[in-house]
């Protein structure tokens, strides 16, 4: 995030959304994992843009690629202004170890990408 980004919150709860970057005459869309979503649009255009984008892509399950350069299923935990922490997806088995791993934002595609 960077320090003219504007909040976009949703405006039954406050909940944060992203934020919208100006750009020229515009502002372009960044989700909270930091990737773009937009051309410069207009400020309603951003804003309606995040409120369809919501925050569903969280719960989605993604491949984290490792120091080794393999990649890891993993689901996202915890996201700050800053870091992205990401659960090892053990399928659901509730005796399985616990993996925590953390990215920070922007995320690149070359380190997080949605499971194909």
């Amino acid at each position: 995030m960077e320090a003219d980004w504007i909040e976009h919150r949703r405006s039954g709860d406050g909940e944060l959304l992203g934020w919208m970057k100006p750009v020229g005459d515009g502002f372009v869309v960044v989700d909270l994992l930091g990737r773009t979503h937009t051309q410069a649009v207009d400020w309603l255009t951003a804003e309606e843009s995040l409120d369809a984008l919501g925050l569903s892509y969280l719960a989605d399950t993604y491949e984290l690629r490792l120091d080794d350069g393999s990649w890891l299923k993993v689901r996202i935990a915890e996201v700050s202004p800053t870091t992205i922490r990401l659960q090892k997806d053990d399928w659901g088995n509730s005796s399985a170890t616990e993996l925590y791993y953390s990215t920070h934002i922007p995320v690149s595609p070359d380190t997080l990408r949605p499971l194909a």
